[in-house]
């Protein structure tokens, strides 16, 4: 690949663009692109994924605006590809002219792969936020909210028998198209063949549950020679290598234990259900869901059970008076792709670091209660200069539920002096800084001699050794407090009603886009789904003046009309 400039729309196409749409007529998503932005993706930006000898092949910058305006029509592959030899706007962005043949649709997943490899899946939303910088749309500082929402992985849902089955087809099926000599001369082909030509479907199998326990033995069996005859001295080393044999290993390895019995043998049982009532399995983050998507898992959220990923989108956001318009459009400045088991207060701090990255991080950001903990309101400030906007989690000691009796922001704490006064009035015996459960707390305990006589005992503690507080460190003590103070004022809440807008952006993202389900395995392929996804929604609102145009587009960016309707809007 030899980076160029992208060439000026041919004069007879732009002549046809100008007819059809003159006049009051709006013209497509894709010729407003190329007349507002102009060349949006450079070649060059992408030159780390293309060598500089061989074949030249299609320009990369051209095929990631294809790209974009694939997902912002949501088309396949196909369809994308005979928008580029048939689509007068097309070939307009494009600089191409009428006899232009474009280009075979394989070359768009060859260009993902090529992406993906290169760890450029964020490359387009970082080249067009920084175009949009400079046209004054977005700056850093203001106000962004943050929400994140569930994505059902691309393949099937699988319970353990069928997971277990279907990885040892999945690893027969690769060794038999890596090297089927070896499998010709190692395995009885036609008995493996029969077992596992079809996919292992659930409704095929016996209901009974002792017959359902039998195959997934002999499922683990067969696994467990197949890899056995893999490893063995005299086959080629490589073969140990393909991911489908290494998936299978993690299978057997989560769902079975082999134990020898008393001749030597060894005896293969499933994973049992454990006293503390789990089921034998390895912990969600870790185990393995499916043998053709490793990233994908399983995950719970209220009453909602998946197997996917988990998206976060960030968007900026404007408070206005009622009837006032925002100076600058609601635009995306970030979306993250996450496993499915990861908790949102995990997934901030990278959110954080990439709108660092691309100089967009607010000063104010509102998000939900999945969000916060006191050592990122913390962090936050202190690294960032942002201040989190969002409800945390209330005092859970007994008194503070009862709302009566004295709980623990009623005690005046000393932090210099390294004692607490109760409301009473008298001073704490000890103080102790311990480690509970790898966080660092100060355990501060009065005497029981100044407890048990106390008159107000009964509104303090039950304990017959006195009450004792359970304190994080002074900071995030005091960034605990001063939020739950704010968030009980009305004018916090109303300020903090500006975060509902972007639940309608999500809506928009997964009910018009098609989000909801990811097109491709794997999560970077997934998260540069997402990127795609994000870039023609943003490009649609970025006019002048705040205006959307929603229908060029079915933009993750809700309209600033939409969002202030939102705003005054009660939502669960």
């Amino acid at each position: 690949m030899q980076p160029q400039s992208w060439p000026e729309p041919d004069p007879q196409v732009a002549a046809a663009i100008r007819a059809m749409y003159r006049g009051r007529r709006e013209a497509p998503l894709a010729v407003q692109v190329r007349d507002r932005l102009g060349e949006l993706f450079p070649d060059a930006a992408f030159a780390d994924a293309f060598g500089q000898v061989g074949k030249p092949g299609w320009s990369p910058g051209r095929l990631a605006l294809v790209t974009v305006l694939q997902k912002a029509a949501n088309l396949t592959d196909r369809q994308a590809a005979d928008e580029v030899r048939e689509n007068l706007a097309w070939k307009y962005a494009l600089g191409l002219n009428l006899e232009d043949p474009g280009f075979d649709h394989s070359v768009l997943s060859e260009f993902r792969s090529r992406v993906v490899a290169h760890g450029l899946e964020e490359r387009v939303l970082d080249l067009l936020l920084e175009r949009l910088q400079t046209l004054d749309l977005v700056q850093a500082g203001g106000s962004q909210r943050t929400d994140s929402t569930h994505i059902v992985a691309a393949v099937r849902d699988l319970n353990r028998l069928e997971l277990v089955g279907e990885s040892v087809r999945a690893a027969l099926n690769a060794l038999a198209a890596a090297c089927p000599d070896w499998v010709d001369q190692v395995l009885v082909v036609e008995d493996w063949s029969h077992r596992y030509a079809d996919r292992i479907d659930n409704w095929r199998l016996s209901a009974s549950k002792t017959k359902q326990h039998e195959l997934a033995v002999h499922y683990a069996t067969d696994g467990y020679t197949l890899l056995q005859a893999v490893y063995a001295p005299a086959s080629p080393g490589w073969l140990r290598e393909l991911p489908a044999v290494q998936t299978l290993r993690c299978v057997l390895v989560q769902n079975y234990i082999r134990t020898p019995d008393r001749a030597g043998r060894l005896r293969i049982r499933q994973r049992e259900r454990t006293e503390d009532g789990g089921d034998g399995l390895p912990p969600a983050p870790i185990r393995l869901a499916s043998p053709y998507d490793t990233d994908t898992r399983w995950s719970a959220k209220r009453d909602l059970f998946w197997n996917g990923f988990k998206l976060h989108v960030s968007e900026t956001c404007h408070p206005q008076a009622d009837g006032d318009r925002p100076a600058r459009p609601n635009l995306i400045t970030n979306v993250t792709t996450t496993c499915s088991t990861l908790p949102d207060s995990k997934a901030l701090n990278t959110i954080h670091q990439t709108l660092h990255r691309r100089h967009l991080l607010p000063a104010r950001h509102y998000l939900d209660s999945g969000y916060p903990s006191a050592d990122l309101i913390v962090t936050s400030a202190k690294d960032y200069g942002i201040a989190l906007v969002t409800p945390v989690l209330l005092d859970t000691s007994p008194q503070a539920k009862a709302q009566q009796g004295f709980a623990a922001h009623d005690f005046t704490i000393d932090w210099d002096r390294k004692r607490a006064v109760c409301p009473a009035g008298k001073i704490s015996a000890t103080w102790n800084d311990v480690v509970q459960d790898g966080v660092a707390k100060t355990v501060v305990a009065f005497a029981a001699l100044d407890c048990i006589p106390c008159p107000t005992k009964e509104q303090c503690t039950s304990s017959q050794k006195g009450r004792r507080l359970s304190l994080y460190p002074r900071e995030l003590t005091e960034a605990i407090r001063t939020a739950r103070a704010q968030q009980q004022d009305g004018t916090w809440q109303r300020d903090y009603a500006l975060r509902a807008g972007v639940e309608g952006s999500i809506r928009q993202a997964t009910h018009t886009t098609g989000l909801r389900r990811a097109r491709y395995r794997g999560l970077a392929k997934t998260h540069l789904d997402h990127t795609t996804s994000a870039t023609p929604s943003t490009s649609s609102d970025s006019r002048p003046g705040g205006t959307a145009t929603p229908s060029t587009a079915p933009a993750i960016a809700t309209s600033p009309d939409f969002n202030s309707a939102l705003q005054h809007e009660s939502w669960d």
